[in-house]
């Protein structure tokens, strides 16, 4: 039997992880608008991981110089958490939406939940409630109508299989923080994993390699004209060192299933900012897919799946 989770501290966790999810969703429109000033999408992860690293990393090694302590034994999974949580899953899905829709590479990172519930039940044998597989398909109905993927038209074999890939690494971002987050201090581990991840990325994006133009020029966010500086400024802290701090901390009391579907809140959210702060239109499909997403959220956070017994 699974140790239950006190209501306060899966309420309390609940929260962090959509706050997560809510802050990495800031991360497409920031993305995009960097992106229109001349960016390509892999310059731009690599100036957002190695920003976030040399931010975070001197401040934990000066507050909580012990959370950057690790033995022998942890370096499995810092070299997997980096590699997959941070490195992989970016990078796979830039690949993807380079080659494929946008909408199209979002719905194949979004099956990440239901292979998170499914190693819960096949790898770990714990028998998950059936309104967990509900609510997980709720929200995975609900998330295609947000990307409107009947729109896309040709689909690229290394553009899905990098989209597959994404998932894959989103899926070990949860399993591998899970477990991490539950033995050491979630500060510690998000810095060694954004520097681990900086580092993979950078050996195909050098950020030092890139025109100092490019950081000098301005882009238009939210109908102003604002340096691009500072919009990777606030995409290395609102879009990376602070939604990793609070998921790996939620993961310490939520469900790992749950922290899954919660994902799921990412892509509704973007589309609400990317109204918001570029102007692209909500319909009526993409308004009742987050609907939907919200419902099986819902679900999935009622069926309670930290009590869930193994068989």
């Amino acid at each position: 039997m699974e140790k239950p989770v006190p209501a306060p501290n899966r309420t309390r966790a609940t929260g962090l992880s959509s706050l997560s999810w809510v802050m990495f969703a800031s991360s497409g429109s920031l993305a995009a608008a960097v992106m229109a000033a001349g960016w390509s999408p892999a310059a731009v992860t690599s100036v957002r991981l190695a920003s976030a690293a040399a931010l975070l990393v001197p401040i934990v090694a000066v507050l909580r110089p012990g959370a950057l302590r690790f033995g022998r034994a942890d370096l499995w999974l810092l070299l997997c958490y980096g590699l997959l949580g941070v490195g992989g899953v970016q990078l796979l899905f830039f690949v993807a939406v380079a080659r494929i829709p946008v909408g199209v590479a979002m719905v194949l990172v979004n099956l990440a939940p239901a292979l998170v519930a499914l190693w819960v039940r096949v790898v770990r044998g714990t028998r998950l409630p059936r309104l967990v597989w509900a609510g997980i398909a709720l929200a995975s109905a609900g998330s295609v109508l947000v990307a409107q993927v009947w729109q896309s038209t040709g689909l690229d074999l290394l553009g899905m299989a990098a989209g597959s890939g994404a998932a894959l690494c989103s899926a070990g971002y949860f399993l591998l923080g899970e477990h991490g987050a539950r033995r050491h201090d979630p500060a510690g581990l998000t810095a060694a994993g954004l520097a681990i991840g900086a580092v993979v990325v950078a050996v195909i994006a050098p950020p030092w390699t890139l025109p100092f133009d490019l950081f000098a020029a301005t882009t238009v966010l939210g109908g102003m004209r604002v340096p691009v500086w500072l919009v990777l400024l606030a995409l290395a802290v609102v879009g990376t060192v602070l939604p990793y701090l609070a998921g790996l901390r939620a993961l310490r009391d939520l469900p790992v299933t749950l922290a899954g579907v919660l994902a799921l809140l990412e892509p509704v959210v973007a589309a609400a900012l990317a109204w918001m702060l570029l102007g692209q239109a909500l319909g009526p499909m993409e308004l009742a897919g987050a609907a939907i997403v919200l419902t099986g959220a819902v679900v999935v956070q009622l069926a309670r799946p930290g009590t869930t017994s193994a068989r």
